[in-house]
């Protein structure tokens, strides 16, 4: 994975529209605050094998609405856990949206055409995804998003805010 200036390069996992909360991480693992848990049973609802395909700097294409569901703050956890290093998708659940910034899981709005196992790079300063065959513009987040996603969440960006 390639994180210089704002760019994220990884290989693809694909998924349909309407990943929801639940499947991200099913709701008998969440009386646990063990990260590994969480990251040895995402995504398994859809795909059992995910969890030990998935590694460090993979990235997520989805469609539309992913993260609808509960607002459980654990989705984000349990991907960003596993290794995701970014989520694409044509758009998000609005919770699950500002859950992945505040959890320092980067995301970004873009609805691209790619085949799962490619290598994709996204530059989260301009939106833009390229892939093997294209270059796609998609939402650019603010500069304040970016900020908070490159102190690794809102908990950090508060440290960092309050430190003299």
């Amino acid at each position: 994975m390639n994180t210089n200036h704002s760019i994220i390069s990884g290989r693809v996992w694909k998924f349909k529209d309407n990943i929801d909360t639940d499947v991200i991480i099913p709701g008998k693992y969440l009386r646990t605050t063990d990260m590994s848990v969480f990251a040895s049973h995402v995504l398994e609802g859809i795909d059992p094998g995910f969890p030990k395909k998935v590694k460090k700097g993979d990235i997520i294409v989805a469609g539309k609405n992913f993260g609808c569901g509960s607002s459980r703050e654990q989705a984000p956890l349990a991907l960003k856990h596993a290794g995701v290093a970014c989520i694409v998708a044509e758009s998000f659940a609005r919770i699950f949206f500002r859950n992945a910034i505040n959890v320092g899981l980067p995301i970004i709005e873009a609805k691209i055409d790619c085949e799962e196992g490619d290598i994709i790079d996204i530059d989260l300063e301009n939106g833009i995804v390229k892939t093997k065959n294209a270059s796609y513009t998609g939402t650019k987040l603010p500069d304040f998003l970016r900020e908070i996603l490159a102190d690794g969440g809102l908990v950090e960006h508060r440290k960092k805010k309050v430190q003299p």
